[in-house]
């Protein structure tokens, strides 16, 4: 189902408005149960940067949605680990500036506003990724234009100090157009935090740092990276929450790579690759997102152009992926989604048709059930949830 037409009359009204198109329900105050949930946008058309809302699981719906912060396409968000602080990367600043930033934003829990702290140069051009690591004094930064990680201390107001760390990736891949040298799309910090992971589209290497948290160093991991067959593309990743498994989605081929973690060495060893797709499907695809539910018994993936979030089982012995279904997003272009800190909602970003679908997640079955109708957030990108 297309979404576009339904929305188009619908955005303005809702951001002149205030809010989102569904109405607060009257009896549920502030606070009472709901959750912060912002969206990083591309800002173009109507939207102006980061967007606010109240997640309510009672009745799952988004309300009170507004402008949170202005800032040019902030395409990524993280949360500091303390939930004071909110950072963004903005891919293009404009004005002929070669490099990203990042900023760093401090949060108000009432309203949902965010207060500019300061921004510096993300050290790379389109910068479409961000991470703090678990300790909540380094934010990571992926610069897919020029294919590059940085590394930035965060000082104790939350704001972010010069880079401590700098990798300029090297080498290029298979496919003609998008791998003619390195782009890295995201930065993952392992479990123990001993490790930074960086998905490289262009080079088709997950690439492994060791990551120094008292000093903010990053040094090339022995063995350096993990290679994934030619052409994959790989975009995001996940870990499993309890096993040593981590899943690759990989944009070019829209399939998932299974990986063993070896926390010790910080070593991946692939043992298995499943599509992301249903049997006989013919058209475009460009997978984005992927994420494994908080019980490690499903993962979720989107699927862009066949604009679906994919399900898969996973075999709690062995790691294994077997695909269980696919559910349309409602929207065009689902490039990011996220799971409510509970595992029991799905909210997808819609990027192409400036919507939001709320899902409800079966927690026995991993299937996703449509709630209500998509709601308006001009060009959506990113969707990160405040516990």
């Amino acid at each position: 189902m297309r979404t576009a037409t339904f929305l188009s009359g619908l955005i303005a009204a809702a951001l002149a408005a205030g809010c989102s198109p569904k109405p607060q329900p009257a009896e549920e105050a502030p606070g009472a149960g709901r959750q912060l949930v912002y969206f990083g946008t591309y800002t173009r058309g109507e939207s102006r940067g980061i967007y606010s809302g109240w997640f309510s699981p009672a009745t799952a719906e988004v309300t009170g949605l507004e402008l949170a912060a202005e800032v040019p396409n902030p395409s990524f968000l993280a949360l500091h680990p303390n939930r004071k602080y909110l950072y963004a990367v903005s891919e293009m600043l404009g004005g002929g500036q070669k490099e990203g930033a990042v900023s760093a934003f401090a949060i108000d829990h009432a309203t949902g506003k965010l207060t500019l702290l300061n921004q510096v140069s993300a050290r790379g051009a389109g910068p479409c990724h961000v991470a703090v690591d678990h300790t909540g004094k380094y934010v990571a930064v992926a610069n897919y234009g020029s294919g590059s990680t940085a590394l930035f201390p965060i000082g104790g107001d939350g704001s972010l100090g010069e880079a401590t760390a700098f990798v300029q990736h090297q080498g290029k891949s298979v496919h003609p157009q998008r791998q003619k040298g390195p782009h890295a799309h995201e930065v993952v910090f392992s479990p123990d935090n001993r490790f930074l992971l960086v998905a490289d589209l262009g080079l088709d290497e997950v690439l492994v740092y060791r990551f120094d948290a008292a000093t903010g160093r990053l040094e090339a991991n022995d063995p350096p990276f993990a290679r994934l067959a030619p052409g994959s593309g790989p975009r995001h990743l996940a870990f499993h929450p309890v096993k040593p498994w981590v899943y690759v989605i990989n944009e070019l081929s829209s399939m998932v790579t299974a990986l063993h973690w070896d926390a010790a060495r910080g070593a991946l060893e692939e043992f298995q690759t499943v599509s992301t797709l249903p049997e006989g499907f013919q058209g475009e695809n460009a997978p984005a997102e992927i994420t494994v539910h908080p019980s490690g018994k499903f993962l979720y993936g989107s699927n862009r152009g066949h604009d679906s979030i994919a399900v898969f089982a996973i075999d709690q012995e062995k790691g294994t992926l077997s695909g269980l279904a696919t559910f349309s997003t409602r929207g065009e272009w689902p490039r990011n989604f996220s799971l409510d800190p509970g595992g029991r909602f799905l909210l997808a970003a819609n990027q192409n048709s400036d919507s939001v679908s709320i899902y409800r997640v079966d927690e026995t079955t991993g299937h996703l059930e449509a709630v209500g109708e998509p709601f308006a957030v001009p060009t959506p990108v990113c969707v990160l949830f405040v516990p």
